[in-house]
């Protein structure tokens, strides 16, 4: 690659869950293109499709996910980045919600062999991760730039955004709030610009936990990037952002239904905290987090050799 040559950064992975998370415009000397991981797509389909583009280095969110063989012969730097909840360690198996179970059971399928370095989402997950492959550094996942947007002023009523599928345990959350409240759900499949619009008519984003176990939904920098207060369950870990300062805090309905309410009362009185959460969400923009991430990934593989080593 020549000097001055901008450095080619191929994003692969499911377009509608892990475009927003990218950098989509060329920035600080990076050219990003993404190629969408379908369900029917061959290795062989992959490989082509990014060799004729020719990266530098490539990106797999939901590395477990990637055919295997796929990102073999690129040339690139290949750095899979892992997104999902796992296992806590020290939790015994019995005490363990069986959707994280299933969850490591699709990691134990990741073909580590076509990966030059691992990055893990969640710092508390790296020693369930090491029981499969070994994990290079903990990075919370990026913002897309093009969702950063001016906090709006607030509506005469709470207009609430939630993005995510049905389950049970969100709808124990989401029902009283949809019964009193304007409330959009959107379950699937929303993405690019018709999000960008919702996101621009909402007040807040409610963030709710795919079943009852901590963790941390990247919709949370999200959210506050496009300028709406976040209401979510406690977050673990939280990567610095504080509850009552830059967002909300509801560990049950009732209080979420509460803090709503109070919303109603007193529309203006979160606009600070909305104010916070934007200024927070800096620290996740993709155009300064992920440019930094590669080029040390290029560095750190050229000083110490490609590939991981699968634990025995």
């Amino acid at each position: 690659m020549p000097r001055d040559a901008p450095l080619r950064l191929a994003f692969v992975g499911q377009r509608t869950y892990f475009e927003p998370c990218t950098l989509q415009d060329p920035a600080a000397g990076v050219e990003p293109a993404f190629f969408d991981l379908r369900p029917s797509a061959t290795a062989g389909e992959l490989r082509d499709a990014l060799a004729a583009w020719a990266p530098d280095a490539v990106i797999a969110f939901r590395p477990d996910l990637v055919p295997p063989g796929a990102l073999h012969g690129l040339g690139a730097a290949r750095i899979g980045w892992l997104t999902e909840p796992l296992p806590r360690p020290g939790i015994p198996a019995a005490d363990t919600h069986p959707d994280l179970g299933l969850r490591l059971e699709t990691l134990g399928a990741l073909d580590a062999s076509q990966f030059d370095r691992i990055v893990c989402f969640d710092p508390t997950l790296v020693e369930t991760v090491e029981t499969v492959v070994p994990v290079w550094r903990s990075v919370p996942i990026p913002v897309s730039d093009r969702l950063f947007a001016p906090v709006g002023e607030p509506g005469a009523h709470p207009r609430l955004l939630f993005v995510g599928r049905s389950t049970a345990h969100r709808e124990a959350f989401l029902g009283p709030l949809k019964h009193e409240w304007d409330l959009l759900h959107l379950a699937h499949g929303v993405t690019g610009e018709r999000l960008r619009g919702f996101m621009a008519e909402a007040d807040v984003a409610v963030n709710l936990h795919n079943e009852p176990y901590p963790t941390f939904e990247n919709r949370v920098q999200s959210s506050m990037a496009a300028g709406l207060l976040v209401l979510s369950e406690p977050l673990h870990p939280r990567f610095g952002l504080l509850p009552g300062v830059d967002h909300l805090e509801a560990a049950h309905p009732d209080e979420m239904y509460e803090l709503v309410a109070r919303m109603e009362r007193a529309p203006r009185a979160f606009r600070a905290m909305r104010l916070a959460g934007r200024r927070a969400a800096e620290r996740f923009r993709a155009s300064t987090v992920l440019p930094a991430l590669v080029r040390d990934a290029l560095a750190d593989v050229r000083r110490a050799g490609p590939g991981v080593t699968a634990p025995a």
